[in-house]
């Protein structure tokens, strides 16, 4: 068993990626399987979906907020923000969701808007980060 003293904080900044990076994950299905019961008009309980759209948006939102930025290139960081504002987008959605005079479907706009982003940031992050490998074997072989 390690004291607090001896724990090095490449550990706790590892810990701390990993919790947020599964729990924006989860917060994510939260939010699919919310935007998925209106849709699929699946109402076991009315109004459930609401508050598991609310809930999803929080945990993303919350696990963007406090996940490291410490990418190794100006790309992946920009791209690490993207991920941080389709929370942000996912979140303001919550507010049409409650909204009495929101139309049926303002929040959908919110939810899709939230998850291009979301994908787009996902799908261009593994190239963001190859690109830095690739100039880092060029600068090694050039010695």
């Amino acid at each position: 068993m390690t004291s607090l003293t001896t724990v090095n904080m490449t550990d706790i900044k590892s810990t701390r990626y990993n919790v947020t990076l599964w729990g924006a994950n989860l917060g994510m299905l939260v939010l699919l399987v919310a935007g998925m019961l209106p849709l699929l008009r699946i109402s076991a309980v009315p109004g459930l979906w609401r508050w598991l759209y609310a809930a999803g948006a929080a945990i993303v939102l919350v696990c963007r907020i406090f996940q490291p930025n410490d990418a190794p290139t100006m790309r992946a960081r920009r791209l690490k923000r993207m991920e941080f504002w389709s929370g942000v987008v996912w979140a303001t959605g919550v507010f049409f969701v409650f909204y009495p005079q929101a139309g049926a479907t303002d929040w959908l706009a919110f939810f899709m808007a939230g998850g291009v982003l979301e994908a787009y940031a996902s799908l261009a992050m593994p190239a963001a980060l190859k690109a830095k490998d690739k100039e880092g074997a060029g600068h090694r072989n050039s010695k």
